[in-house]
């Protein structure tokens, strides 16, 4: 079905805030029990309002994924830009990944679950953008891997990093006593078994959700 003239003219702003309000109701509620008037609701839009702008809610949450993988991706590689050092790299990418996750409002990994709800074509396109994200985390891996700092770079390792620094979005309290440098540097120090030197990553890009 052709898109209304109003969906291609969304502000950039309405159409970040509708997605971000989508992807957090996603999140705190699941896709399923989520409604397109909830979402409405969140953002101050009458409850058909959504439709002008996205085709379903499945679009929502395929859209809500592969933006917020791809502007992850993004500030990743900012972030290590000119890193030679492998070591240091990867508390760059841990870092930043933490940013992203818990200082702005990136949910896309939380959502990986619910990608279940979507068609296949819809999935290809999500596993295409995390494959993008996971591309300088791997390489990263292999280089330590290959200068003997870490057993193994085998795709295990980088997910389990992943699960891992992931899960923090369900404990981690930035009113808490513990700073997200200090969650950074004790996660490489779990991946590194404890070879790391004291120098903290000093280049992380802050998180601006588009």
């Amino acid at each position: 079905m052709p898109r209304r003239k109003a969906e291609t003219g969304l502000e950039p702003n309405r159409r970040a805030e509708l997605l971000r309000a989508a992807a957090r109701l996603f999140v705190d509620k699941g896709f399923d029990a989520t409604t397109t008037r909830d979402i409405a609701d969140a953002v101050g839009m009458r409850s058909g309002s959504p439709f002008y702008h996205f085709r379903s809610k499945h679009e929502l949450l395929k859209t809500a994924m592969v933006e917020g993988l791809d502007a992850g991706y993004a500030r990743l590689l900012a972030a290590i830009d000119g890193i030679t050092d492998a070591e240091q790299r990867l508390r760059v990418l841990v870092r930043t990944h933490l940013g992203t996750l818990l200082e702005g409002e990136c949910h896309s990994p939380m959502l990986l679950g619910e990608t279940r709800a979507l068609d296949a074509a819809a999935r290809v396109e999500i596993a295409a953008a995390f494959d993008r994200y996971q591309v300088p985390w791997q390489a990263t891996l292999d280089e330590l891997a290959q200068a003997g700092t870490i057993a193994s770079a085998a795709s295990p390792v980088r997910l389990l990093l992943f699960g891992m620094l992931n899960w923090s979005k369900h404990w981690y309290r930035s009113d808490g006593k513990l700073s997200l440098d200090e969650l950074a540097d004790s996660a490489v120090a779990l991946l590194l078994g404890g070879m790391m030197t004291s120098t903290r990553p000093s280049r992380h890009v802050p998180a601006t959700e588009p």
